[in-house]
């Protein structure tokens, strides 16, 4: 079964990241391994200017129904830091992480210039979870064959955890960074794709790929990083990252089951 992942922006349409994933057996492709469909059709992400949260995750929901996905990877902050997690700033998976932003108590971020993305985030995982999702909530049953479940990605993470340099920020990133990076990911992870990713679309890709694991219900090579999410004083609160690991990647691209949780 495939799963969605979604390089999440809020300024512009355009800057949305948005790929399915699915697995390939061998004797469908000569390579085998992981099909990436780059999803840019104009009659589905057609919206201008700003990205109204509820819009977006109303039509990545109807994507995911006319898909029959069940496993959402979002690359953005699903809750704000729990009181009493022992952290000044952060969530413990961002601690863990050593994200560069940080979100803390409600309406507090660091640095300030975050709090618009993340406070846009959160509303996106809330509009999804009004339509039928849930956060990804257990590292030992991710979820039944009835349940949609979404799934914080963090790529700049899941390069290094791959270990892959990570893609240059956007605004740094030159067409031969994007180049190296995919031919580097494409190296020790088998996948194709309809097109050539962008930045946005790349970042979906790496961070998607446990994704393909979850949906499975085999945790595929993932790590599990961070606290359960869980709601506190009228607020979501921490939550986990799911990163991939490469340790013994068969030449047909199936990554063993190895599933564990960084405390």
């Amino acid at each position: 079964m495939a799963i969605l992942s979604v390089d999440l922006a809020y300024r512009s349409w355009a800057d949305l990241g948005i790929v399915v994933l699915d697995r390939l057996q061998a004797e469908s492709s000569r390579e085998g391994g992981i099909a990436c469909e780059i999803i840019q059709s104009p009659s589905l992400f057609s919206g201008s200017g700003p990205v109204d949260a509820n819009t977006l995750a109303g039509q990545l929901n109807h994507l995911c129904n006319l898909r029959g996905i069940r496993v959402m990877m979002l690359d953005g902050p699903q809750a704000w830091k729990s009181d009493s997690n022992g952290l000044e700033h952060s969530r413990v998976s961002e601690k863990q992480l050593n994200t560069a932003a940080k979100t803390g108590l409600p309406g507090i971020v660091k640095p300030v210039t975050y709090r618009a993305f993340a406070e846009f985030c959160l509303d996106v995982y809330d509009a999804l979870c009004r339509r039928g999702w849930r956060r990804l909530e257990t590292t030992e049953h991710p979820g039944s064959p009835q349940e949609r479940v979404l799934v914080e990605s963090y790529p700049h993470a899941a390069w290094k955890s791959l270990g892959l340099e990570p893609l240059p920020s956007k605004r740094r990133c030159r067409v031969s960074d994007l180049a190296a990076c995919y031919g580097a990911l494409r190296a020790i992870v088998p996948f194709t794709t309809n097109r050539p990713p962008s930045h946005d679309q790349l970042q979906a890709i790496v961070g998607g790929l446990p994704g393909l694991g979850l949906e499975a219900r085999d945790a595929i090579e993932a790590r599990i990083v961070g606290s359960p999410p869980r709601r506190e004083d009228g607020h979501w609160r921490e939550g986990f990252i799911v990163l991939p690991v490469l340790s013994a990647l068969p030449a047909g691209g199936i990554w063993p089951i190895d599933t564990h949780l960084l405390d």
